[in-house]
């Protein structure tokens, strides 16, 4: 099993800035991709960003721009710097990893951006 495990998240006034984090831990052989989803209230849980171990990003079209997924292989992390906040941007974050066609996800950390 792996552990992830978030943290960065809170309150912020819209055209702020955030930055989360995400740690995983136990038994890790490869982790091959690490990302980002959201879930606000009422609504499916959405791609934010994603990284593959080499570095490859992608990102959903309304944080391109604003948001930058990084990660650290070596530390097994990953961040999400996120710019411009929007009212919309509040929801859940969860970390999520994959590993040997496995995804895992952490607990979520909320972030609210007031207007």
């Amino acid at each position: 099993q792996v552990q992830l495990v978030e943290s960065g998240g809170g309150l912020v006034q819209a055209g702020g800035s955030l930055r989360l984090s995400c740690a995983a831990s136990g038994r890790i052989f490869v982790i091959n991709d690490m990302g980002w989803y959201r879930q606000a209230p009422g609504e499916q849980r959405e791609l934010v960003a994603r990284i593959t171990r080499g570095g490859s990003t992608m990102y959903a079209d309304s944080v391109k721009g604003r948001f930058t997924v990084s990660r650290d292989n070596a530390k097994n992390t990953v961040s999400l710097q996120m710019n411009s906040l929007k009212p919309e941007d509040t929801a859940v974050y969860y970390c999520n990893a994959l590993q040997l066609s496995t995804h895992y996800w952490g607990q979520g950390t909320q972030v609210t951006v007031s207007s």
